[in-house]
């Protein structure tokens, strides 16, 4: 089984870092259905520095999903050590560094990504964080920047070398974004070139998926991202159910736990992103997601479930 430093987790099974997505609600949704562990949204060293109450609002937590990781994105190392000091106030049980986001808005201050071109800044990031916090840090990286630059055996090493406990490697490049296909390749690689754990990432979208990826790269975990949105029995060995009553069910849960958690009627946008992702490839699937969409309230949405699990 997947351990960090003195954690031991039940699985190898990660639930990935999803802005907009991994909030307290899903991470206990997605623990409840087997993950070893989950890693929060991307938090901001900036928002973390001044305190914003939106950005402390994303490390909401509760014992139930302990061990948690949340995660922290930045590109300048005192401010991310500063920030890792005040994130440990939260008592997350490791600390995640994101260089490994290729979204523009990131990218584009030199955060995520765009941290392996500059090798010495992610390297001062990293032991500024570890400085500044008691907990495991971990490091989330990709192949590297483009195809002809794929520098994740290199960056491995420094990253091992500056005291991560663990590191979380994305089969794609930079330049890839989302698109095409993971290179497992470049897992088996760092894997090889480190002695601290290794978690592969990209394109895990059933168990069975999981299972083959460390048995081709030897990594010690898998981290589900997109795989899991709407899916959490990806964490589990038996897979998304086949009949429509259980993965109602599982949706009505996920309510469940947004209601005791979030302010429901405020983010009904989001919960219906989240919910119309648990029937896609069923029969009269677009029908059902339209009528999540069209639902103008919570309770609207309750009612709905409600009446789908009677009939």
């Amino acid at each position: 089984m997947l351990s960090i430093d003195h954690l031991h987790f039940s699985t190898p099974f990660v639930l990935a870092p999803l802005a907009g997505y991994t909030d307290l609600p899903f991470r206990l949704l997605c623990k409840e259905f087997g993950a070893g562990y989950c890693v929060s949204e991307m938090i901001s060293c900036h928002g973390l520095a001044f305190r914003q109450e939106k950005t402390i609002s994303m490390m909401q937590s509760v014992q139930a999903e302990q061990p948690v990781a949340f995660q922290l994105f930045g590109a300048e190392p005192d401010v991310m050590g500063e920030a890792a000091g005040i994130m440990s106030e939260y008592n997350p049980d490791m600390i995640d560094i994101n260089m490994g986001c290729p979204v523009k808005k990131v990218t584009k201050r030199g955060a995520g990504a765009a941290l392996m071109t500059t090798v010495d800044t992610a390297e001062q990031i990293i032991l500024k964080v570890r400085a500044n916090c008691k907990v495991p840090v971990t490091v989330k990286f990709r192949s590297g920047p483009t195809a002809s630059n794929q520098n994740a055996v290199e960056f491995a090493r420094m990253a091992e070398g500056s005291g991560a406990s663990a590191l979380i490697i994305h089969g794609r490049t930079w330049a890839q974004g989302f698109t095409g296909l993971a290179d497992r390749t470049m897992i088996t690689r760092v894997k090889a070139a480190v002695s601290i754990p290794v978690i592969g990432n990209g394109d895990i979208e059933t168990y069975q998926d999981g299972i083959d990826m460390m048995a081709e790269t030897g990594c010690d975990g898998v981290m589900v991202g997109r795989g899991a949105l709407g899916n959490p029995w990806v964490f589990s060995e038996k897979g998304r159910p086949v009949n429509e009553r259980a993965i109602l069910e599982g949706a009505q849960r996920h309510m469940e736990l947004m209601e005791q958690f979030l302010p429901v009627e405020r983010m009904i946008g989001c919960i219906k992103n989240h919910l119309g992702r648990y029937f896609k490839g069923l029969p009269g699937s677009s029908k059902m997601r339209k009528a999540i969409y069209d639902c103008p309230s919570f309770e609207n949405l309750k009612v709905l479930m409600d009446t789908s699990l009677s009939r």
